[in-house]
């Protein structure tokens, strides 16, 4: 299957994305991971690369049993931003910058930064999913 490829206008300039749907293993629960890749000056350019962590919980069947979270272009705009304020410049040939849990704080309504898809040491996604989960007020149900 070929990797669908969406296009994003943000800031005067059109960035070309994909998300690849994976999953990663806590110490309670399989969970869903998004790796996003984003292209801001052509395929050559410097890619801008996050993983994306499921906040979805507190379903009987398990998160990955039911998991249906995908990035939407809110989501998408709101990483290129922070990239662009932590130096990303998809001007540039060549390369990959990184968004990390490590060394960055990024945060979005529905996902966490996640390094486990990378290093098996990272912390433990589930442990993460459940704080988030709990701290987060209630949302209504979003209609699809």
């Amino acid at each position: 299957m070929r990797t669908r490829l969406r296009k994003l206008h943000a800031h005067g300039r059109e960035y070309v994305w994909r998300a690849q749907i994976l999953h990663v293993q806590g110490e309670g629960d399989c969970h869903r991971c998004i790796r996003v890749r984003i292209w801001g000056a052509g395929k050559n350019s410097r890619a801008l690369q996050v993983d994306l962590l499921s906040k979805a919980w507190g379903t009987p069947w398990g998160a990955c049993a039911t998991d249906n979270a995908y990035p939407e272009p809110r989501h998408i705009r709101a990483i290129i931003d922070y990239a662009l304020s932590q130096g990303w410049d998809p001007q540039l040939v060549g390369g990959t910058f990184l968004i990390s849990e490590r060394e960055h704080a990024l945060e979005l309504d529905d996902f966490l930064c996640t390094d486990r898809l990378r290093d098996p040491e990272a912390p433990d996604p589930t442990a993460r999913v459940i704080r988030s989960y709990e701290a987060a007020p209630p949302r209504p149900p979003r209609v699809s």
